[in-house]
């Protein structure tokens, strides 16, 4: 008595996500998987790199330390990244709150340590963001939001190095003139 049949329970699929959030709960998901990249060396000091979204770089140092000149620096990947990450999130905030945003800019420039490991010490960033009106405090608020809440590569490199920013708005006059 108090057998089962033997027929294992299936758990129940999750409904599907509707609605405006759908996008955003597909994004915020596929966020907490692992990120992976394949680093493949293709001789003297050019490597490349393929990411797990199957996009390819080609990374190199100059001819001075043994390399090619044929690709980007490591580090400058580091603030590449960066850039990318910041520069995203600005956008996004701004087209969430409804500013007129049509262009943005972002300049990074850093300082290393002088002994190894020769870690970012200080980093740079000036903002350019372009629009017809927009509202300064909302540029100002997209920035405070990326570098201190959102932006996973800003906050990882904080931890090693000083970061500084500046924004710089520039207005490209009134809409239909």
């Amino acid at each position: 008595m108090g057998r089962g049949t033997g027929l294992a329970r299936r758990p129940r699929p999750s409904p599907p996500i509707r609605g405006r959030f759908a996008n955003h709960r597909n994004y915020l998901r596929r966020q907490k998987m692992a990120l992976k990249a394949h680093v493949s060396w293709v001789g003297d000091r050019t490597f490349l790199g393929r990411s797990g979204s199957s996009h390819s770089v080609i990374m190199d140092v100059d001819a001075d330390a043994g390399g090619h000149d044929t690709g980007v620096r490591p580090l400058e990947m580091l603030l590449l990244g960066m850039g990318g990450c910041t520069a995203y999130d600005v956008v996004h905030i701004l087209q969430k709150g409804h500013q007129p945003v049509e262009g943005c800019i972002v300049e990074l420039e850093a300082e290393r340590a002088d002994e190894e490991p020769r870690v970012f010490t200080c980093i740079q960033v000036k903002y350019v963001i372009s629009g017809r009106g927009l509202d300064a405090d909302k540029v100002e608020r997209a920035v405070e939001l990326s570098t201190d809440k959102y932006c996973s590569a800003t906050i990882m490199l904080g931890k090693t190095a000083d970061i500084t920013h500046e924004i710089e708005i520039v207005d490209l006059g009134k809409s239909g003139a």
